[in-house]
């Protein structure tokens, strides 16, 4: 085997862009970063995946659509309709082009500022909850009363899923994200979700509601099949559910753990805008970006990718690249490169609802620690393992 190239014989080094140690990125990842800017890895089948980790590498794999391909489906030869994981993220221009420009207009601030009093008041009911349920017995669990709900119910309220159908439809999202239940499970879990959405899309074009669902059936019904859209609804799902219910978990544990910076977020109007992007940074949950494939043979840092060939970009390997700025390991709100960190990617892929994950962390923090200023990790808060999608578990609080 040539040097540099590892086995899955070889146990954690495959695996290391989905590992953490904490909130950090396992060491390995740094030593690949520092020695192997582009680290080619065989995978069962003989076939090689390039992992990338460099900030600058990174931003131009994913600024790049000309030399890579997002198209999972067409490269991999996948059988059937059936297994397609949808959603933008796997599609290239001029498709992804069109299907993008139906959603912006729905993800400006402008547009967003509608649900910002209806976050904040599911924020509060959870709140609630959480107060009643802390009187009856403590610890609670954080991740399920409050990390989980927010953001499950935001995007069941801007897809317009219908109140006793919530349940279920969380449920959906749940699982596809854990890999320690195998691919084959992830795989059922997106297609237990296709189906249920384009069933959701077919009785939308019958009569459409309020949420973004019936409006794009109102606006764009005839140029959208129920294929499509079901698509697009449930990369909107893969995107804001997991990702922003780990992102609150995780950044309540961190302030939990920073007593003064908890503070400052509570008394301190405004602050929490500067702590929100430098946790999106620091925390990265979003491991890798979608999978991108060489559309020609070429050469990156020297090492030969051929034509298909899958480039994996380690986001999380980049935000803490040193190449970045100083002390990336270290949480400092207020770094004048907020906004070229990568947790939402980056180029015409980076993910279209960025301005409402903000919004939901900017209203749920403040008003969680405002509500419980005694509030307290009350055990122990067991990790995720093997997850594109980090976080944790449980978070058992107190106060």
């Amino acid at each position: 085997m040539p040097a540099g190239r590892i086995s899955m014989a070889d146990n954690e080094f495959p695996l290391v862009q989905f590992m953490r140690d904490g909130f950090d990125p396992v060491g390995e990842l740094g030593r690949i970063r520092a020695e192997h800017p582009v680290f080619p890895m065989e995978i069962p089948g003989g076939q090689t995946v390039y992992l990338v980790t460099r900030w600058e590498d990174v931003r131009g794999v994913l600024g790049d659509h000309e030399r890579f391909s997002n198209d999972f489906a067409g490269v991999i030869g996948l059988g059937s309709n059936q297994e397609d994981p949808g959603g933008l993220g796997f599609r290239d221009p001029p498709e992804h082009t069109r299907l993008r420009k139906f959603l912006t207009p729905e993800f400006t601030v402008r547009r967003l500022r509608r649900l910002e009093p209806r976050i904040a008041a599911m924020v509060e009911e959870a709140l609630d909850r959480i107060e009643a349920k802390g009187a009856e017995s403590m610890p609670v669990d954080l991740v399920e009363e409050f990390a989980l709900p927010i953001p499950s119910l935001v995007v069941c309220e801007l897809l317009g899923v219908p109140y006793d159908e919530r349940a279920d439809f969380v449920k959906l999202s749940k699982d596809r994200f854990d890999f320690t239940a195998g691919p084959e499970a992830s795989l059922q879990a997106i297609n237990d979700a296709m189906t249920y959405l384009t069933d959701l899309v077919a009785r939308e074009r019958q009569e459409p509601g309020e949420g973004l669902l019936g409006q794009l059936l109102r606006d764009h019904g005839d140029e959208l099949d129920d294929r499509t859209l079901a698509s697009m609804a449930d990369g909107l799902l893969t995107g804001g559910h997991d990702t922003s219910t780990s992102m609150l978990a995780l950044g309540t544990l961190w302030l939990l753990r920073n007593p003064e910076q908890a503070a400052k977020v509570r008394e301190v109007d405004g602050y929490i805008n500067e702590v929100v992007e430098e946790l999106l940074r620091y925390m990265t949950v979003v491991q890798v970006a979608f999978p991108r494939f060489a559309r020609d043979d070429m050469e990156l840092h020297g090492v030969p990718i051929k034509k298909g060939e899958m480039v994996l970009c380690s986001l999380t390997g980049a935000n803490r690249d040193p190449g970045l700025g100083d002390d990336m390991d270290v949480v400092r709100p207020g770094r004048d490169i907020a906004g070229s960190h990568m947790a939402f990617g980056h180029g015409i892929h980076r993910c279209i609802g960025a301005p409402l994950a903000q919004m939901e962390m900017r209203i749920a923090f403040p008003a969680l620690l405002r509500r419980f200023p005694g509030l307290r990790v009350a055990g122990e808060v067991p990790f995720r393992e093997l997850a594109i999608v980090y976080g944790v578990k449980e978070l058992p609080v107190a106060w």
